[in-house]
């Protein structure tokens, strides 16, 4: 399976797949590319990360934001 980094949005801890007392936070990690963090990431509660910058803030879409 594709893998793919990810981090927490500002002030969220999401628990991983795997384990939900384990969490991701403000570091990057690299997960599975997997429907559950898909979905984060289109909540906004997780922000893909490539090559170790995170998306444009400005362009980021916010939870809650239409």
């Amino acid at each position: 399976m594709n893998k793919i980094k990810v981090k927490a949005a500002d002030g969220l801890r999401v628990p991983m797949a795997h384990n939900p007392y384990e969490y991701i936070g403000d570091t990057p990690v690299e997960v599975d590319n997997a429907l559950y963090y898909r979905r984060l990431i289109a909540e906004g509660d997780l922000i893909q990360v490539s090559d170790g910058l995170a998306a444009d803030p400005k362009t980021a879409k916010k939870k809650g934001a239409e």
